[in-house]
């Protein structure tokens, strides 16, 4: 099973064809400095073929919103053989509370009230198979290819304090690295001190370069210089951090806009990707942090982390139905290889399925 879907959009520029604006006009940064990665402190990843089963530690992940959402649902569907209509009541608060919105809530219980008008030997089967069809579809209607085949592909990484961005970043490379590519880190987060001796011990764990600075230097200046150095190097990807910052926070996010603006001094098209970390235990609240963000940078996809500490794995549903973004990745645990591409047909697998 692939774990990466990739678009072609051409042929790949050439290291040296995108021009850098005057240097006289480029931030500076005197602290910045490329570390090499120690490669073998980690063991290679396996290939995809061999990776333990996904599928397993995703419906343990999902154990909480189980507990609230699925199992519940089983009880309402299996009382009896013919699919009874009262029970669309229950079934909408239930939707409700597992933080599924109200908007696809209203859709699917409307969906199985006009099969089961339509169909009177509408079964309490058929209703749960309409159900998980009906969550597939929202899951997987904004997916699309990454676009990660330019040479450099840089991808931005953003979100609130607290939701896990640079162990999310590693995790992140750790999977990229499966498909052999060369990875520079940029350590764009300098408003805390942890985030960049943090970034470097990963870097080295994973053999990873990376490109960082000192506590309170110029975030765009250290990303200018990170983005000059994949390309001097050869690198294949750039993935960089920014400083956690909330949503309400104007002049930060302002500063995000910055960063974004000087990634493209180096490489127009850039960043290809701009990945939001999302909480998942924060519920509805993230959908309006994926809002605003996507006001400052054009958010391409969503990575939920903390998937496993929830009783609300719904809030999936609701952010595929009111952003135009694909689910990009999802966190199951806090080990490197607890995070991976997000698959609507074995999210919902894991959600429904029955655990011995």
């Amino acid at each position: 099973m692939a774990l990466l879907w990739w678009r072609k959009q051409g042929e790949a520029k050439p290291a040296g064809e995108a021009q850098a604006e005057p240097a006289a006009e480029q931030p500076k940064a005197q602290t910045s400095v490329v570390t090499p990665g120690h490669a073998g402190r980690l063991a290679p990843p396996p290939p995809p073929a061999e990776r333990a089963s996904w599928l397993a530690r995703l419906t343990t992940g999902l154990t909480r919103t189980r507990g609230r959402f699925t199992d519940q649902i089983r009880g309402l569907f299996g009382v009896s053989q013919k699919f009874d209509p009262a029970v669309l009541d229950d079934l909408e608060a239930i939707l409700l509370q597992a933080d599924v919105g109200p908007k696809a809530t209203t859709d699917m219980v409307d969906l199985l009230r006009r099969r089961a008008e339509a169909d009177p030997a509408f079964s309490s089967e058929q209703a749960l198979a309409a159900l998980k069809e009906a969550l597939r579809e929202r899951l997987s209607r904004n997916l699309q290819p990454l676009n990660l085949d330019a040479v450099p592909s840089v991808v931005l990484i953003v979100g609130v304090n607290g939701v896990g961005k640079t162990t999310t970043i590693a995790k992140l490379a750790r999977l990229f690295q499966a498909y052999g590519k060369r990875i520079l880190l940029v350590s764009g987060d300098t408003f805390r001190a942890g985030a960049i001796e943090q970034l470097t011990v990963w870097s080295q764990r994973l053999g990873c370069e990376l490109v960082r600075g000192e506590a309170g230097a110029d975030p765009s200046a250290i990303v200018f210089d990170g983005m000059n150095a994949a390309r001097a190097r050869g690198c294949d990807l750039v993935m960089i951090d920014t400083a956690g910052r909330l949503h309400t926070q104007s002049n930060l996010m302002d500063e995000l806009g910055k960063v974004n603006r000087v990634i493209k001094k180096v490489v127009p098209e850039a960043p290809h990707e701009t990945f939001l970390i999302l909480d998942a235990t924060t519920g509805q609240n993230a959908i309006s942090q994926a809002k605003v963000f996507n006001e400052m940078v054009p958010i391409t996809g969503l990575c939920l982390t903390k998937i496993d500490g929830t009783a609300k794995g719904g809030v999936l549903v609701a952010l595929a139905d009111y952003l135009e973004v694909p689910i990009r990745f999802l966190g199951v645990g806090e080990g490197i290889d607890d995070l991976d591409n997000f698959r609507a047909d074995e999210f919902v697998e894991a959600l429904f399925r029955m655990e011995n």
